[in-house]
This record gives C-alpha cells, sequence and structure tokens, in this order.
C-alpha cells in the first residue's frame, strides 16, 4: 500500500449516521487498510461466500481493457488504494446482486456500441446512481415536498416525518465525498419499496427494478443530503434552507 494512504481512512467518521449501514463490514476492513494491508486485500477477507465476485489490484486491468468489461467477463474488481475504490468494494459487499446488474447493462451496452466518448442515456443513468445513488423509503408527503423542491416543507414543516423515512446511500463516490462533509452534496434518489427492511432485501429488490428503458431517463430526484434532519448539527441552525446555492427553487415553467 503507498504511503499514506492510511491518512486518508483516519479521516472516516464512523459515527455519521449515512454511515450506519455500512459500519459493520467497513470498519475493520477500514482498519485493516490503516494497519497497512492493500485495500483489494482486505476487502476480499471480509467478502462472504455469497458474494461471486473477487477484488484484485489495480494492476490487474490490461492496458485498453474497459473497466466494465473486465469485470463483467472476470468477476474481479479492479480496486486502488483509495477511499473511492474501498467505498466501491463495500457497495460491492452490501448490493451484490444490484452491483452485478449494473455492470451487466454497462457490459452489454459496450458490447454493442463500444466505448464511446460521451456516454449513451442508460450508461450515463447507471453511472450516476452507481456514483451518486441513495435510496429513499418516506412517506408520501415527504415525497411529494422533495419532487417539488419545497425545501422549507419537505425539511422544517413536515421534519417530525422524516422518523418514518429511511435513507440508504448507494453511491460510492457520494461516500468518499462525505467523508469531508459540505452543503452542497447532493444525491440522486431513487424511490424504495415500502416492503424493504434490510439491506439484503433491498438488493434483491433493486436489482429487478434496473431496467432499460425505464432508467434511460434517470428516474431520480436530487436531494441535498446534509439538509436531512439529524444527519448533520448545522441543518438545525435557524436560516440553514435559506440558502438558494443549495435548496434551489423549482425552475419555473416556460410560457406557453
Amino acid at each position: 500500500m503507498a504511503a499514506g494512504v492510511s491518512l486518508f481512512f483516519d479521516a472516516i467518521d464512523w459515527s455519521a449516521p449515512w454511515l450506519a449501514p455500512w459500519r459493520g463490514l467497513g470498519q475493520p476492513i477500514a482498519r485493516q487498510v490503516q494497519g497497512g494491508g492493500a485495500v483489494h486485500e482486505a476487502l476480499q477477507s471480509a467478502a462472504p461466500g455469497a458474494v461471486p465476485m473477487l477484488f484484485a489490484p489495480q494492476a490487474a486491468l490490461p492496458d485498453g481493457v474497459a473497466y466494465e468489461q473486465y469485470i463483467w467477463d472476470t468477476r474481479r474488481v479492479p480496486t486502488r488504494d483509495n477511499l473511492h475504490d474501498f467505498f466501491n468494494g463495500l457497495v460491492w459487499l452490501h448490493f451484490p446482486l444490484t452491483k452485478r446488474r449494473l455492470n451487466e447493462l454497462q457490459a452489454q451496452a459496450i458490447a454493442a456500441d463500444g466505448v464511446q466518448a460521451v456516454r449513451g442515456p442508460l450508461r450515463d443513468a447507471l453511472t450516476v446512481f452507481d456514483e451518486n445513488g441513495a435510496l429513499l423509503q418516506a412517506p408520501d408527503a415527504l415525497w411529494d415536498a422533495l419532487r417539488a423542491h419545497d425545501w422549507q416543507r419537505l425539511f422544517v414543516d413536515l421534519r417530525p416525518l422524516w422518523r418514518e423515512a429511511r435513507l440508504v446511500l448507494f453511491g460510492h463516490a457520494l461516500l468518499e465525498k462525505l467523508v469531508a462533509p459540505r452543503k452542497p452534496m447532493v444525491a440522486h434518489v431513487y424511490p424504495a419499496s415500502e416492503a424493504i427492511e434490510s439491506i439484503a432485501n433491498l438488493d434483491a429488490w433493486l436489482a429487478r427494478r434496473v431496467q432499460s428503458p425505464t432508467w434511460d431517463a434517470k428516474p431520480f430526484t436530487p436531494l441535498p443530503v446534509l439538509g436531512v434532519p439529524g444527519w448533520w448539527r448545522a441543518n438545525e441552525v435557524p436560516g440553514f434552507y435559506a440558502d438558494a446555492q443549495v435548496f434551489r427553487p423549482p425552475r419555473a415553467a416556460p410560457a406557453p
């Protein structure tokens, strides 16, 4: 492992509420890296038998071979010694069915069209969710306010209703960014089924939902994650949600 990598892992605050679903596996894996282990080896040591993937060093990816295609062909995930790939591996461990489904669709698109300078609509949507996605199970009133970008109603008027909501982050880039939280951070949220009660159930359900053409249109809703009640102490301060640079009003409908 490169010198100094463990310092980045020292910065992870495992008490952060968004890391609650990841803490049980993630914290021991991070400790291995902090002790000098390579990220791919630490992830592999924690992989249960039910996860049909291997974590490999980045050098295993041959020159000229697309990352997604290599994973699909070999069931090996090239992994660098950094936070980005650490969180990616952690998502693989928790959501193996969904990650495999995302990878399958990416590989199919690459096989059909090659690696283009600009991704097509489906590959773009898959990448957005893979990097920055989240799942929200919430009462209809919260969803209505979120889709309307009615931030005052969503986070202030309906604040007690968030006790009935469940937000699970999926995007590994988003998890990486939240190691150093900043107010403007936004997740691309997909609505979760009310019947979901565990990460394993969530994984199986979501893997079935990832389909084209539904996902071509990016069926996600932007959510400033640090505005979620209980997720960041700063959002308890009056005026927090008045920042229009983060909590942007909905765009006006074009004139007829």
